[in-house]
């Protein structure tokens, strides 16, 4: 393969990958093999491949060899997580509002295609939600499953994991707003329930707005 100026070992993996179409789960060439592809030493063609199992982009099965990875956005979640924990209430207040543009924009698509069976199943998942935070995660995945963009659910799933992590500097909330935070996400299903995108909208803003209000009154305590 090519070389071009200022590419490195790792760079010229993954350009490898996608010269090959290799496709997830796709056995990559052994290291003699890389090393020979790329004219590169034994430690160079080690180092660039531990590097990309870092970034999910290859998958050393032990035993096995190493295969192409997911390149799942999980990776993305420490270096979130610890650029929120370093500015928390403001980096909070941002993460909630990309996701809010991100869950508000969509829900009215899902609106369109809601089936009885993903309607009781978001109606159980509302009911686990006083006692079950991972209900709350699954509730939001389940949502958008049916619009089949693997991205979406990437991000969102990112999104509720890192704000989770770093939501207990905002104290326990109140019994009052947890109730009302289960009821937003009730107002979600019946808006879906009627097949009204612009009420599907409104009950995701309320919700998100209910969240960044609680962040706001930290920000002003602190």
């Amino acid at each position: 393969m090519a070389k071009r100026n200022g590419d490195t070992v790792q760079d010229r993996i993954v350009a490898l990958i996608h010269e090959r179409k290799l496709a997830t789960g796709a056995p990559m060439p052994t290291e003699p093999q890389l090393m020979d592809l790329l004219g590169a030493s034994r430690n160079s063609v080690r180092e660039a491949v531990r590097a990309l199992q870092a970034l999910g982009i290859v998958e050393i099965r032990h035993g096995f060899g190493t295969f192409v990875g997911r390149a799942s956005l999980d990776v993305l979640s420490p270096s979130l997580e610890f650029r929120v924990r370093s500015n928390p209430l403001s980096a909070l207040h941002d993460l909630v509002e990309v996701r809010e543009l991100l869950e508000t924009g969509l829900i009215g698509r899902v609106a369109a295609d809601a089936t009885s069976t993903k309607l009781a199943a978001l109606d159980a998942l509302v009911t686990a939600m006083a006692n079950d935070l991972q209900a709350d995660r699954a509730f939001h995945t389940l949502l958008y499953e049916s619009l089949g963009n693997e991205l979406v659910l990437q991000l969102i799933d990112l999104f509720w994991q890192v704000y989770h992590q770093v939501e207990p500097i905002l104290g326990d909330w109140p019994q009052v707003h947890k109730s009302e935070i289960v009821a937003n996400h009730r107002r979600i299903v019946e808006a879906l329930r009627s097949k009204d995108a612009h009420a599907a909208r409104e009950a995701m803003s309320r919700h998100f707005t209910e969240v960044k209000t609680r962040i706001a009154k930290a920000e002003s305590a602190s």
